[in-house]
This record gives structure tokens, C-alpha cells and sequence, in this order.
């Protein structure tokens, strides 16, 4: 077709070489954990790496001349199948270490940690070797630092659901921007990202962690991704509640946008504490924790008893921990488990199933429905009863004291009601491959939202290991379109997207 034949091919192809080189490299980093902790792979994962940085290679030689621009298409593609792409690839060290042999689960694996959902087939992470776990975690790091390059520099141009607000705060020359030119934006707030991983580091180590243990739970920390290396995930840590706290700290920090920790360490506190987006999230938080605690700590015989920890510092400080750290873990998608939620009252079950519907700030790490989305969409429920009452006045959604152009309200909706549609489908598709009733609901909000835990068999102290093989290349799929705000990825499967204009 005419408009394939206008695809810049050359740069599609070339952006991906790159990106299996950076795969590559973050596979001899893995590879040198190996060697460092004699675990007995470190041939395997130097092969790995090595296949990696080999094909990556030779894609960018062939495709060197290529033109130096990207359009709208190319950009769809390049940020879809990157993705793919990077999970293929990302499956090696599992397979050739034989840690993951099966390919389902390998790529099902990958596709959880790239796009930070923290999801796992494994039932004894703690029996894995160091290189294999390090490079597991690595997954969701480089999972969490795309997403910021999406937020900052790709889906503002492309259109994608109402990001184009978030663009308004970050690229760009001008008053509220961080710098003139979208790299130089992307790189302060990697170094942002950098800087909280090895601030949380030296925390969690300093809070009695292994040096091992602490890398890993800060890369999954910042993504927001929720891989551990303990097969009771934080719950290992039940009796060091300062371990947790740090966590939530920095679990917080993650979900919301980065561009505030810019102007924080600009010391533009201003711009942090009138961010309306920020507010309700902080809100969110505080609130839903509030609710959770006072039902945990009246409800003591079932709740804290679930929680079958010794309670350090008292039942009502532990209902209050354990609360902020499933509230914090669920709408900042992290997925990280320091108690099973299910057991507590079935109230609170539903009531945490509800927060999966939520997410954290644009411009974070985390997944879900943006607090952003959530904010326009009330603003608007409530103007239309002024319309309706008014129906020819001219009253604008405002946002952070500005008017949102209408385009991007729709857009807003739009992205909800498609989202709400894919939930529907994949509870429908999981309940046709077999999956019971709650198990299908949680499972597709949990990996529709990129959260992890979910429901029935698929709740905080299960796995995704019982699922038949073609639900877990279902639940790949979810989580993809979900990590890359729908759109991006569905407006492939349209034949509009491959005709001629």
C-alpha cells in the first residue's frame, strides 16, 4: 500500500536496533552481578547480553542512512513495538539460564517487568540466581525510565490521551517549562530517577537490608513495578516497619509527577502545593488510607490477624502502616505485598479492587488512569449540570487555573470509556479461557492498570503461574496496552492506520 510505502522504515528499524543494545547492555550489567556472586549463569548471561548487542548492532549498521525524522505513524510504531520488541529479547537470560525454560512464561515475565506491572509466574523467586533476579528488577527500571521518555517527549505529539496538558508543564521554552529542549527535559529527569534509586538504596541498606536486596527493591520502587526478590514480596519485612516506611516513601515519590520533584529541588514549592493534580492524589491517598485503617483496627479480630505479623509498634500503628502500604501500592501500581488484602473484611476487598481503577500523577512512573483524567472528568460531570441549567454559556474545564481546550476533554473521555471497554473485554476473554468469576475481574483490572495483585487465584499471595498459556499471552497483551495508554497501541489494529491518507 501506498502509505507503507511512505513509512520511514529506516528509522523505525534503526530506533529499535537501539534499543536491543541498551537491552544488551543492561544484560552484561546482569551479567556482572553473576560473576560478582558466583551463582553459576554468568556464561549464560554474557551470551545473553552478547545476542542482544549483536542483532541490535547490525540492525543500526544496515540501517545508518536512514532519514532523520519521525512522523506521526512512525512514532505509533516505534513506541508499540519497541515494547514488543524489547520483551522478545528480554526473555534470553530467563531462557538460557533456564531459570524461565518455558517461552510463554519467559516472555510473559519480561512483558511484566518492562511494563512495570510486577505480575509473576514464579513460585520460588527466592531459589533464582542473583544475575537472573538483578536483571529481572532491571526490566522494570528501564520499563519506568520509557515511561517518562513517553510522558515528556512522545505522547504529548502524538496526541495520546489528553497528555498534551502534561506537555504544557515539561518541554518547551517558557515560564513553567523545565528547558527549551525535550532531551535536555528527559535528562534532568532521569537523573531525578537515578538520584531517588540510589538514595533508596542507601535507605533500605542502612535500614537493615542486604546491599542485594536493597538495589532491587529501589528498581522496582521507582518503577513502580513491585518485583522482590523475597517470595512474601515487602511481607518478609512485616516486623521492620521503618524497611515499609522508606518503601512508601519512595513509592509515593514514584507515582507522583517528577516534574514537581524538579521544581522541589528548585526549591518552587509554590508550583508543587497549587499542582491541582497533586492535591488529589495526596488526597486519594490520605483519605482511602484513613477509611482502610479505621476498618482494619475495628474489625481486629479479622483484619489484623490477617496481617499474622508480630505487631511492632501496636495495632493501631500497624493498621495504619499496613493500610497507607496497600493504598500506596495499589494507585501507584507498584504491586508490592506487605499483607493479603483479600483476607481482611470483604468490604475492603471490593474497596481495594476499586483502586485499581485509579493511578498515580502524568508524568510518573505509574500506570492505571491518570489522577489528571480523573480530575478533568469530574470537572466536567460537574459543568454539565451548569450547562444544563445555562445551556449557552460558555463554561470552560479549568485545569491548574487554566481552560482545557475541549479537544482534549474528549480525548480524556474518550481514553476512559475505551478503557472501561477493554476491562469488559478482557474480564469476558478471561472468563472464556476458564478463569472463575473474580479471578477474570481482577486479573484484567490488575493487568489492564499494570498493578500486579489482584483477586481469587490471582491475589497478593498467588501468582500468575496457574494460568493456561493462551491467558497469559492475554494478560501480555493488557498489559502492554495499558502501560501505553491504549491508544498507542490499538490505533495499529485499525485499517485506517495502514491506508493512504
Amino acid at each position: 500500500m501506498k502509505s507503507l510505502a511512505k513509512l520511514n522504515f529506516k528509522i523505525i528499524c534503526h530506533l529499535m536496533g537501539l534499543l536491543l543494545m541498551v537491552n544488551g547492555g543492561f544484560m552484561l550489567l546482569s551479567a556482572i552481578v553473576s560473576w560478582y556472586y558466583k551463582d553459576g549463569v554468568l556464561n549464560e548471561m554474557l551470551l545473553a547480553g552478547a545476542v542482544s548487542l549483536g542483532v541490535g548492532g547490525v540492525v543500526m549498521l544496515l540501517t545508518k542512512n536512514h532519514r532523520k525524522e519521525i512522523q506521526k505513524r512512525e512514532g505509533y510504531i516505534i513506541v508499540a513495538f519497541g515494547w514488543v520488541f524489547m520483551a522478545l529479547i528480554g526473555t534470553l537470560p530467563y531462557i538460557f539460564t533456564a531459570a524461565i525454560p518455558n517461552f510463554t512464561n519467559a516472555f510473559f515475565e519480561t512483558m511484566s517487568g518492562y511494563t512495570t506491572t510486577g505480575a509473576s509466574i514464579l513460585t520460588d523467586i527466592e531459589a533464582l540466581p542473583r544475575g537472573v533476579l538483578f536483571w529481572r528488577s532491571i526490566t522494570h527500571w528501564i520499563g519506568g525510565m520509557g515511561i517518562i521518555v513517553l510522558a515528556i517527549a512522545i505522547l504529548p505529539l502524538l496526541g495520546i490521551g489528553g497528555m498534551q496538558l502534561f506537555a504544557a508543564e515539561a518541554p518547551g521554552p517558557g515560564g513553567d517549562k523545565l528547558h527549551p529542549r525535550i532531551t535536555d527535559t528527559a535528562k534532568r529527569l532521569w537523573l531525578i530517577y537515578v538520584g531517588y534509586t540510589l538514595a533508596e538504596t542507601l535507605l533500605l541498606k542502612l535500614a537493615g537490608m542486604s546491599f542485594f536486596d536493597a538495589i532491587n527493591h529501589s528498581l522496582a520502587t521507582l518503577s513502580t513495578g513491585g518485583f522482590s526478590t523475597k517470595n512474601a514480596s515487602v511481607a518478609y519485612w512485616n516486623d521492620s516497619p521503618i524497611i515499609q516506611y522508606i518503601i512508601m516513601f519512595f513509592m509515593f515519590l514514584a507515582g507522583s509527577n517528577f516534574v514537581l520533584s524538579y521544581f522541589a529541588f528548585k526549591r518552587k514549592f509554590q508550583k508543587i502545593f497549587q499542582d491541582e493534580e497533586f492535591k488529589l492524589y495526596s488526597f486519594f491517598i490520605l483519605g482511602l488510607t484513613l477509611i482502610a485503617a479505621l476498618l482494619i483496627y475495628f474489625e481486629a479480630n479479622v483484619s489484623l490477624s490477617a496481617i499474622n505479623h508480630p505487631m511492632v509498634w501496636g495495632p493501631f500503628e500497624s493498621a495504619i502502616r499496613h493500610s497507607l502500604f496497600q493504598v500506596l501500592s495499589i494507585i501507584t501500581t507498584t504491586g508490592f505485598v506487605s499483607a493479603d488484602y483479600t483476607l481482611w473484611t470483604p468490604f475492603l476487598t471490593i474497596f481495594f479492587f476499586g483502586m485499581m481503577f485509579l493511578g498515580g500523577c502524568a508524568g510518573s512512573t505509574a500506570g492505571g488512569i491518570k489522577v489528571m483524567r480523573h480530575l478533568i472528568m469530574i470537572k466536567n460531570g460537574v459543568l454539565e449540570f451548569k450547562r444544563t441549567l445555562h445551556p449557552h454559556a460558555i463554561l470552560p474545564v479549568r485545569y491548574n487555573s487554566k481552560a482545557v481546550p475541549q479537544p482534549i476533554v474528549f480525548n480524556i473521555l474518550g481514553f476512559f470509556i475505551l478503557y472501561m471497554l477493554s476491562f469488559i473485554v478482557g474480564t469476558l476473554v478471561f472468563s472464556w479461557l476458564g478463569l472463575d468469576f473474580k479471578t477474570a475481574l481482577g486479573g484484567a483490572a490488575s493487568t489492564l492498570g499494570n498493578v500486579g495483585p489482584a483477586l481469587g487465584d490471582l491475589g497478593p499471595v498467588n501468582n500468575y503461574a496457574s494460568l493456561p498459556d493462551a491467558a497469559k499471552w492475554w494478560s501480555s497483551f493488557l498489559m502492554l496496552i495499558g502501560r501505553l495508554e491504549l491508544f498507542t497501541v490499538l490505533i495499529l489494529l485499525t485499517p485506517f492506520f495502514w491506508r493512504n491518507r
